[in-house]
Order: structure tokens, then sequence, then C-alpha cells
């Protein structure tokens, strides 16, 4: 088990949601997953680690069936708040999914890799209930961004003294070792960390640093491929003795050329009867 967020995290979560300039960066983040994770009426997504809700309002109003699933009650008291009905969600771990396999169309982890207790097995689950795709969303443990998080918890603690950081290099490793080398894609935001939030959203949404590897956030998409392994089968048959050499052996073109040749004689006995 992982880091669960408590009551005290998820008010502190709110009130950055709810700063101008946090709300720009997580704008840029889910508008990212977006463009990656396009799921389409009537199609069905869960959301591991879904929080509060957030990663899930950009799917709302569009005619998917949403579906979102974290450990933490106080998040989910709040994802109801703000989300309503519209939404279903369980309490639950993403080790351990309480869905059948391919349940779903499509699966999202946002930002939730970071606070699992074992992102392999979290992955695997993912893999096993999405029929279409995965996104992964992370915080890039090579970037200025996350450079800057982990001073910050010099001066003061945070949740992300539990955070474990990864790279989209580490990420892949986990896919592939799960799935093979399946389709697999990634882009980046929050390549200027330190330059102020609206000329920072302005030139990032233009995506022509998308793929720079120093990105704060990192968005990584996967196509669980069907793979289909064959098992040899002993056939049972019976097997009649070997032939002598002497006779001779019936084969297809024989029976043809016998049968053919008994059609004139069949002919001319059926035309002794008229």
């Amino acid at each position: 088990m992982g880091y669960v967020f408590n009551a005290v995290d998820a008010q502190h979560y709110q009130r950055w949601v709810g700063d101008s300039k946090n709300r720009l960066a997580l704008e840029l983040e889910t508008g990212l997953m977006r463009s990656m994770l396009r799921p389409v009426f009537g199609e069905s997504l869960l959301d591991v680690g879904c929080g509060t809700g957030e990663s899930i309002r950009p799917y709302l109003g569009k005619g998917i069936n949403l579906t979102g699933i974290d450990p933490s009650a106080p998040m989910l008291e709040i994802a109801r708040e703000n989300l309503g009905h519209r939404v279903d969600f369980h309490r639950g771990y993403a080790e351990d999914l309480p869905f059948g396999d391919n349940a779903f169309n499509h699966v999202s982890l946002f930002l939730t890799l970071e606070f699992v207790g074992d992102p392999v097995e979290a992955v695997a689950e993912a893999c096993r209930v999405a029929r279409d795709s995965i996104f992964i969303g992370i915080l890039n443990r090579h970037s200025a961004y996350v450079t800057r998080l982990r001073a910050r918890r010099l001066v003061r603690s945070s949740v992300y003294d539990s955070a474990r950081f990864f790279s989209v290099g580490e990420v892949r490793k986990i896919v592939f070792s799960l799935l093979g080398q399946v389709p697999f894609s990634w882009r980046t935001v929050l390549q200027l960390p330190f330059v102020p939030p609206g000329i920072c959203f302005r030139m990032e949404a233009s995506g022509y640093l998308g793929k720079s590897p120093f990105g704060g956030f990192a968005g990584i998409h996967a196509i669980p491929v069907p793979k289909f392994t064959a098992m040899p089968l002993t056939l049972k048959t019976m097997v009649e003795k070997n032939a002598a050499a002497a006779n001779r052996v019936a084969s297809c073109s024989r029976y043809h050329n016998e049968k053919k040749q008994a059609r004139p004689e069949k002919a001319k006995n059926n035309a002794a009867y008229k």
C-alpha cells in the first residue's frame, strides 16, 4: 500500500487547485491528457487514483461512462461534492482493482503512480481492465519542476515527501515488460517552471515544446495490443498398419481417375434399361 491522502491533504489540494497559477498548470496537464486520451461517445473511462475528480472533469458531458477509484475517503468525498452522480466513484487501490478483465475502453493514472505501493502492479492492473488504451500522467523526475518540488521538501513537509518520481523511460520499461513493445507515445508540458504562468501557458499551448524530455509533467499513452499464445496439442487418431511394399496405396488422384473411368460403363448400363 502506498501513501493515502488524509483529510488535511485533501483540503490542502483543494486550496492548491483554487490558486490561479496552479490552475494554469493543471490546465496544461489535463489538456495534454485530452490530446492523447480521446474516448468517444458511448465508451467508458476509468480514472485510477481520481482524487477530488479534477482529472475526470474534462470528460464530463461528453457521453462517456466515467468511473473513478481512489483509496482516500476524504478525497472521494470532495469528488462526490464536486461532480455529483455524473461519475461512478469507488474506494480501492490501484494494485487491486475491483473490476473484471477488459471492463473499460480506457484507463488513466493521472499523477497516481507517484503514490502507489507497487507501481508495476498498478500498471499491470490498468492493463488488465483496459481494452483500448492506457494513459499515465507523471511528474518527470528529470525536470526542473520536480527539482523545485524536492527543494521545497527541505523547507516544509508535503505529500511529495512520500512520492516516488519516474521518468518516461522508466514507465516505458514497465509497460513493455507487461505488454511487449506495444504502440507507445509520450509528450510533456511544464517546460518552464520559472517563467510566469501566463507566458508559460501561451508558449506551451502551441505544442512546439512537447517532445522535450525535461518537461515537468509527462503524458504517456499505450495501446495494449492483444497477444495470443499458440499451444501445441497432441491429436489422438486411429493409425492403420503400413501397407506392404507390393500393395498399391490409394491416393486422391487414383480415386478420381478410377471414378472417371467408371462413368462411361455406368452410362452404358443405364442405357440398357431404357
